[in-house]
């Protein structure tokens, strides 16, 4: 099952209230395949959403749909409504003038309160969104082909403290969101608090591997510094050994290029503890420093 399968399972799983039934199913109609004073047309692919569907339509408008999917039938499944008496109980319920031409709009009237605003945002989702898997990437969208309702939706988001993006594809208006936080939220109020978690630990997941990437690169980093600055002071300590020049340094230096010699691997701090008495890390990089300054005046 999807993440958007498992989204709107869960958000088929919100109560049954009298009181935003109305709400919840406008968002489904606004985004539905088909919705004009003819028919009411519903593709769905989630099981939950059929099951849902005729209770939450039958609270809100006492009507029942002409067409349901055939039990056993799998994929994308169409519920219809296109009995006059029913789509004209839907229309009035809905504030819509009784004839002439049927633009849709957002009646705001209808959603003044945050419970309704969930609910219509449920049903918009349920009919027309989708959200990408949260270990995959971040994106949630709402398709509509109604230009004004998309502007509209826009703005209740908006007021909503929500801040969506928008763009035109293949004739479809999309809202949607990029950002993890606000898909958790979003997720939370629609009535999906698990699938909300769920993007909250994929992105904890991300950053944590992130981290551990970049803590890894690093020490790799500095694991290189350490060989290439290991395998030049080798060389220099080579080179005053075989010009006769190391018998004759202090015995501070002469440890110095010992200690190198004998764990060509270990950090400069690490070569310090091993001294008699241990020095610091700048003590003995000074050192080591002075050498390959020999070393370089040697012809």
């Amino acid at each position: 099952m999807s993440f958007s399968s498992q989204v709107k399972a869960e958000l088929c799983r919100a109560e049954l209230s009298s009181r935003t039934a109305l709400a919840e199913c406008y968002g489904v109609l606004l985004f539905c395949n088909r919705f004009d004073r003819s028919e009411a047309r519903i593709v769905t692919g989630s099981d939950a959403f059929i099951t849902r569907l005729p209770k939450i339509f039958s609270r809100a408008f006492h009507v029942t749909f002409d067409e349901l999917p055939q039990k056993g039938e799998t994929g994308k499944r169409t519920l219809i409504l296109r009995e006059p008496a029913s789509l004209s109980a839907v229309l009035d319920a809905l504030g819509y003038p009784p004839a002439g031409l049927m633009t849709h709009h957002v009646n705001l009237g209808l959603l003044e309160d945050d419970a309704s605003r969930a609910a219509f945002l449920r049903g918009a989702f349920l009919a027309g969104g989708s959200v990408t898997d949260p270990h995959k990437g971040y994106h949630l969208e709402l398709v509509t082909d109604h230009f004004s309702v998309s502007r509209e939706i826009n703005a209740l988001f908006l007021d909503m403290s929500f801040e969506p993006r928008c763009v035109t594809r293949g004739g479809n208006y999309i809202i949607y969101f990029k950002q993890s936080d606000l898909i958790e939220d979003l997720l939370t109020t629609m009535g999906a608090p698990v699938s909300a978690m769920s993007v909250m630990n994929a992105k904890i997941e991300k950053d944590m591997t992130n981290l551990v990437n970049r803590k890894v690169n690093c020490d790799t980093a500095n694991v290189l510094k350490t060989v290439e600055a290991s395998a030049q002071q080798l060389a220099d300590i080579k080179k005053l050994r075989e010009s006769g020049t190391l018998a004759t340094l202090s015995d501070k230096l002469r440890e110095a290029a010992a200690l190198r010699e004998e764990n060509p691997e270990l950090t400069i701090e690490e070569l310090g503890a091993l001294c008699d008495p241990p020095v610091t890390k700048s003590g003995l990089n000074h050192r080591l420093r002075k050498l390959s300054e020999l070393a370089s005046s040697l012809k």
